[in-house]
């Protein structure tokens, strides 16, 4: 299987900025793209970044120009530089990666157990 541990969240004022990490581990054949979702109270969970092995990037609207994801493939990690933060960026961030533990099993989706993420004055 393959595991993922975020860190890096906390309390941030607003228009102050934070930035996550993310490492994977344990079995891994290949993965194909890293990302962050996050999940307000009372929201549905959604998406705020992904980044490919092509380093090709995706971002909510909501976040373009203050967020950031990048990656660094040799230590499995992905990171999300989180700028001119918002209240409204309140969430628990979930680090995502997609891809295969091994040649015998299909590409999968595999999640961390998330870090809060509060802005406030």
């Amino acid at each position: 299987q393959m595991q993922l541990a975020e860190s890096g969240g906390g309390l941030a004022q607003p228009g102050g900025s934070l930035r996550l990490s993310c490492v994977a581990s344990g079995s891994i054949f290949r993965i194909n793209s890293m990302g962050w979702y996050r999940q307000a109270p009372g929201k549905q969970r959604e998406l705020v970044a992904t980044i490919n092995v092509a380093d090709s990037t995706k971002y909510a609207d909501s976040v373009k120009g203050r967020f950031a994801i990048s990656r660094d493939s040799a230590k499995k990690t992905v990171y999300l530089q989180m700028n001119s933060l918002k209240p409204e960026d309140t969430a628990i961030y979930y680090c995502n990666a997609n891809g295969m533990v091994s040649p015998l099993f299909y590409d999968a989706d595999y999640w961390g157990e998330g870090t809060l993420v509060t802005v406030s004055s």
